[in-house]
């Protein structure tokens, strides 16, 4: 009996090094080291090679590349040429950089990349060509198509997706899978969507909000003739099956590789997967580690360049506190949105639990370890009713769990998300995490007196919370005042070259107790 095995990454975000880049130690985490997760595999069984989207934007060394190297396709994509991919599904964060630094990735590629449901509105076909590839191997044909959240329009610039279409990743699915199940005839029908499960894949209950970002359990119940489902977006590590389907889903930052196995007889005997992590024991390929040798170097010259120093301290040690109690790292960047936009009020995230803040010198290294999205910015024009549902929504963000203050758990499942709550200054609140979630602002004023509910204000934030994106429905649709289109770390590392030194600012702009 033979073994075909299907080797599946997912949001590896550009970490190809096995490093998060905020110093020079080895972590558990890169292509690099997955790389020789994969090479065991090939030496065992017949492999397909598949990367399931979020691959070119998420990391310092992605930052670099397309902001300093940008007329040049990112060197990431060599890695993954020099790894042999079959093929890559288009992510989300494809599409942060501008469709030019994408067209850049996709015309590298000796590879396809797959989206079925990416529509260009001037040929209404597929707008980076295949919807599907068939792979004979081992004496079988397997289909395989690639799908992408269609909740993109949500949150991208609109100019990084002009003349592009996102259609109902399901209703494709239903499609297309039909249409390839007649036609093609394959033994093995696989789709590779990056989206991730909406539904808690035992019981079936929701774990979020039913938006139509993730629609992976949707698919399993909905779309007959499914064999396989790898999924993605949501940095999962699964290995399940829903309604007879195989569903995995291998992290990201590259710390596990999903695989796939098809036992073949005279037919597809059996189809198991299991996730294998990277770890201490796992090697990074050094083939893939010397052909990046140079870019890396740059990355990490870039890096060490120093921009300021700060009076006193602005260091982070404990990401809770700081949304408890505030710090003059959020002070900083909400008092710089407030400055670049001239608006009222502004408010910002700490986006996740390992953000360092600054040290005594500031690096780029910090700039890009702290904010670690390629944001920009936009002013709204809300009104006061907008301002208190949005600091509820953020209150929201606190349970009680005992006598202490902890995380409500759906801002826990299905992954952690930090970056969803916030902390604003032009006004002045205080959260009782003791009242019901709705009720929990008891105080909120501005300039000294009550909020006026009624009252029109100008708001900048990131553009992602200004599209509504983390639940922020109030957000949605408002007028845009002001559309700062400079990635917000660029706007940081301007800012602090002007700087002779940072004064630290510890004014507290809200209160949390209970």
């Amino acid at each position: 009996m033979e073994k075909v095995s299907i080797c599946v990454t997912s949001d590896v975000h550009g970490y190809i090094m096995p490093t998060t880049y905020r110093d020079h130690q080895e972590v558990n985490i890169g292509l690099a080291k997955a790389a020789s997760i994969i090479q065991h595999i090939r030496e065992k069984n017949h492999t397909i090679l598949i990367d399931n989207g979020d691959f070119i934007q998420g990391s310092p060394a992605t930052y670099y590349f397309a902001k300093k190297q940008g007329d040049q396709a990112s060197p990431v994509i060599k890695v993954a040429n020099q790894l042999k991919y079959d093929l890559a599904v288009l992510g989300n964060h494809e599409f942060n950089y501008g469709s030019d630094y994408l067209q850049k990735a996709v015309d590298a590629a000796e590879y396809p990349f797959l989206s079925a449901n990416i529509i260009d509105e001037r040929t209404t076909e597929p707008y980076f060509g295949k919807p599907y590839v068939i792979k004979e191997i081992a004496g079988i044909r397997m289909a395989i198509l690639g799908l992408t959240t269609h909740y993109i329009p949500n949150w991208e610039e609109p100019k990084h997706i002009e003349q592009l279409r996102f259609e109902d990743a399901c209703e494709s699915a239903k499609k297309w899978v039909a249409k390839i199940r007649e036609t093609e005839a394959p033994d093995v029908m696989v789709v590779c969507y990056h989206g991730g499960l909406e539904r808690d894949p035992q019981t079936g209950e929701p774990t979020e909000d039913l938006t139509g970002e993730n629609q992976g359990y949707q698919i399993c119940q909905e779309v007959d003739g499914i064999d396989i489902l790898i999924t993605g977006h949501q940095h999962r590590f699964l290995s399940e099956e829903i309604n007879g389907v195989t569903v995995v889903q291998p992290g990201n930052n590259g710390q596990a590789v999903a695989e796939v196995t098809l036992s073949i007889g005279e037919k597809v005997e059996s189809i198991t997967s299991t996730l294998h992590y990277v770890d201490d024991e796992t090697k990074a390929d050094e083939q893939v580690i010397d052909s990046l040798k140079e870019e890396e170097k740059a990355v990490q010259e870039f890096l060490d360049q120093v921009m300021t120093n700060v009076k006193g301290d602005m260091t982070i040690s404990d990401g809770m506190d700081v949304r408890l109690n505030g710090h003059p790292f959020i002070n900083y960047i909400n008092q710089l949105q407030l400055d670049v936009s001239g608006a009222d009020l502004s408010g910002t995230a700490l986006f996740n639990d390992t953000s360092p803040g600054f040290g005594e010198q500031i690096t780029m290294r910090d700039i890009v370890s702290n904010y670690i999205y390629p944001n920009t910015l936009k002013v709204l024009n809300i009104t006061g009713h907008d301002v208190k549902a949005a600091l509820e929504r953020s209150a929201s963000y606190f349970a009680l769990e005992g006598d202490e203050i902890g995380v409500n758990p759906s801002f826990l499942q299905p992954k952690p998300q930090p970056y969803n709550y916030d902390m604003w200054q032009g006004v002045y609140y205080e959260i009782n995490v003791s009242k019901p979630i709705g009720e929990r602002v008891v105080v909120l004023e501005y300039e000294g007196q009550p909020l006026d509910l009624d009252q029109e204000f100008r708001v900048v934030m990131n553009n992602y919370r200004a599209s509504g994106g983390g639940n922020y429905h109030m957000f949605k649709d408002k007028e845009v005042v002001k559309d700062i289109a400079v990635d917000m770390t660029e706007l940081i590392a301007d800012d602090l070259l002007k700087k002779a030194e940072l004064i630290p600012d510890f004014t507290k702009h809200f209160r949390v107790f209970k």
